[in-house]
């Protein structure tokens, strides 16, 4: 195989430069707006008891209020107050996807009018149920009351919309930092401008391959938007990462015996087969959130497993295409202090700084590996208090009009009154309504029962013949108390004739984190097994496949550490522009087990090659480990380093946990490409 794609890249260069810049126009065209047909964060799984309750409600006719409209300097409990309040409600029953306002003037109830008496808000319930169709209702309200003064619109189909996009400049920031800087340090590594061109070539392809094929699969399912930040980060990062190891091969190869056939074919046999081999890896780690139902994680797999066997793809067919038809000019573009360390890079084998440092680590393993070890540990040791939030309006900026109104409804009116305790009476035996209304009224006394429980408004009746019942907590819907009711509600007796499904924010709290749990081991065990198999195929060695595992183990748990330590505890909110939630998204330790364990072993599986090749030659066990390390080290630290700029760009995210996403995986790599690789794996190694 490897053989075919060197005589591929050889003799047929100009073709393949060709196609690939024809797919690459093509891609841009048709991909370029894929971020219009894309969906919101996504955490339902339809298999939980909350989502079969809104699927109930939503076909029995309820809408929940999925926009909220708050009105200040209008006390709805005055003629003048109330005049403004009901011209606004009545503008806003004037949009055809309006299925009902509900304020003040409706209910009567307090909960509308804030602490000063001088402000109220409207919950606005939506015919549409599809994300697309909410977020284009809710912006349309919003633009329709734009300008009106003191009023503002805010609500989930509004945040949603406003999140989507925060994505879009978020990735545009992150590129206009990234790409510059990247080229720069890139010419420092790559050792000429020419080769430094080749990362980011690789990567555009990939990245706008990428994006076609999520535009095409968002035609035949629900994607998240939240996929291409890590399309975008992923692809520069293995870009980066293939890019330097087949051209530091290929400058090898052709210093040995010049360009041509032969230099090429070893290459591809070496840093080819490394590269197909890491981004197998990298793709079954990430492929493994496939297996989740929700839609955020199971995009970020789609989209990053996609990435890497396209970076992957692009690196063992057109690399080699341009690196043939370049020759030596690959060195182009040089300084000439850039051109000495080029050649003694391609030469050089039993000296220099990585081989003396293996060297002095192997003749003290047993401190060394103890030492490392043992800080890698301390470092995870906030691990043990992690805790966990979801996804919210909170998210946002303050600047962003859904964030401004969460957080006035929070401050300013009575507490979780927009997220409560939902409790939907099915009547599944056709009870007769006055039979069933005792048993809604039985159900409203067995909630307000539940400690915790401040209020039960009156029950709702359907059309359907259910009934739905709010309870109030006194906690917020991520608490642990309000976390505890829906469990104690979910364990009440269903009264006779009927069936109670508990719904809600704080149900699908614990709905999600049910879910994590339940589907954690399944891809626990995809990406395990497939690091196992992957390693032992390219090593043939059952030992260092589980050393492997050990090692990004400990490289996972200090990065979780470290982010608990920095976004859960709160330090650096200056620094790092964010305000913390005293907890981790829940979702961020699965998505960062996939992306850090994949990336890990990428750059295992580069040095372990190295290792195994020098052994192969005859070198001994402790010299194959110092030449390995020598060949290896300063390319995985630059493409680590250059890795981490291109996904660590994403710190300068508005949306709080991609800003957790971006600075974790970049200390994975970082951590990986120096603390294990250099001192950890030739302690072990010896």
């Amino acid at each position: 195989m490897f053989n075919a794609l060197a005589s591929l890249a050889q003799r047929r260069g100009k073709r393949v430069v060709i196609l690939a810049a024809i797919l690459f126009a093509v891609a841009g065209a048709l991909g370029g707006g894929v971020a219009e047909k894309l969906d919101p964060y996504g955490a339902d799984d339809p298999d939980t008891e909350g989502v079969r309750a809104d699927d109930r409600l939503e076909d029995a006719g309820f809408r929940e209020a999925t926009v909220t409209v708050l009105i200040q300097n209008a006390a709805p409990t005055e003629a003048a107050g109330e005049r403004r309040v009901r011209a606004i409600e009545e503008r806003i029953k004037s949009d055809p996807d309006v299925a009902e306002v509900t304020g003040y003037l409706e209910t009567r109830s307090p909960d509308f009018v804030s602490k000063d008496g001088d402000s109220t808000y409207l919950a606005v319930s939506l015919k549409p149920t599809g994300d697309k169709e909410l977020q284009d209702a809710g912006t349309r309200i919003a633009d329709e009351l734009e300008g009106e003064p003191g009023v503002s619109v805010g609500g989930y189909a509004l945040a949603n919309e406003q999140v989507n996009k925060q994505v879009e400049e978020d990735l545009r920031t992150a590129e206009m930092l990234a790409f510059p800087l990247l080229f720069l340090l890139s010419l420092l590594f790559f050792r000429s401008g020419v080769a430094a061109l080749l990362p980011l070539m690789i990567g555009a392809l990939a990245i706008v391959g990428t994006f076609l094929l999520l535009s095409v699969a968002s035609e035949f399912g629900s994607i998240s938007i939240f996929a291409l930040n890590l399309t975008t980060g992923l692809g520069l990062g293995l870009a980066i990462d293939y890019s330097l190891f087949v051209v530091s091969r290929y400058r090898e190869e052709i210093a040995k015996s010049g360009p041509g056939l032969e230099a090429m074919r070893r290459t591809m046999a070496t840093a080819g087969r490394t590269v197909l081999f890491s981004s197998l890896t990298v793709a079954a780690a990430l492929a493994s959130l496939l297996v989740f139902p929700q839609r955020f994680l199971y995009s970020m797999g789609l989209g990053g497993a996609l990435v890497a066997l396209l970076a992957a793809a692009i690196a063992l067919t057109v690399l080699p295409a341009v690196l043939a038809l370049l020759g030596n000019r690959v060195n182009a573009l040089a300084p000439r202090f850039l051109q000495r360390r080029a050649e003694r890079d391609a030469r050089a084998t039993q000296e220099g700084f990585w081989y003396r440092l293996s060297r002095f680590v192997m003749r003290r393993p047993i401190p060394v590996a103890t030492v490392t070890a043992t800080l890698l540990i301390l470092l995870g040791l906030p691990v043990l208090g992690m805790k966990f939030t979801s996804v919210d309006a909170s998210i946002l900026g303050g600047e962003h009009s859904a964030r401004q109104v969460d957080d006035a409804i929070k401050a300013e009116f009575p507490p979780n009154r927009e997220a409560p305790v939902r409790a939907l009476v099915a009547n599944v035996d056709g009870t007769a309504p006055p039979q069933f209304q005792a048993v809604v009224t039985q159900v409203g006394q067995n909630l307000g029962g539940l400690d915790g429980v401040i209020q039960v408004n009156p029950p709702r009746q359907l059309p359907n013949g259910d009934a739905v019942v709010d309870a109030i907590t006194a906690s917020s819907f991520n608490s642990d108390r309000s976390r505890d009711i829906v469990r104690e509600a979910r364990d009440l007796p269903n009264p006779a004739g009927a069936e109670v499904l508990v719904t809600g924010n704080a149900a699908s709290f614990v709905d999600f984190q049910q879910s994590l749990k339940d589907h954690l081991p399944i891809a626990g065990a995809i990406v395990v097994i497939a690091t196992l198999i992957v390693l032992f195929l390219m090593t043939g060695s059952v030992v260092l496949p589980i050393k492997q595992l050990v090692m990004n183990v400990l490289n996972l748990s200090a990065v979780f550490g470290i982010l608990v330590f920095v976004f859960q505890d709160g330090r650096l909110e200056g620094l790092l522009d964010y305000t913390s939630q005293g907890a981790l998204e829940q979702t961020m330790p699965i998505l960062l087990f996939a992306v850090a364990f994949g990336l890990s072993t990428d750059y295992g599986v580069f040095l372990l090659s190295r290792i195994k090749e020098a052994r192969d030659n005859g070198a001994s066990d402790s010299e194959s480990v110092a030449i390995g390390l020598e060949r290896t080290g300063r390319i995985v630290t630059a493409a680590a380093l250059l890795f981490a700029i291109a996904i660590g760009a994403f710190a300068t995210s508005q949306i709080i946990f991609i800003k957790e996403n971006g600075i974790g995986t970049a200390l994975a790599v970082l951590i990986d490409a120096s603390i294990i690789r250099a001192l950890l794996v030739p302690s072990l190694m010896e």
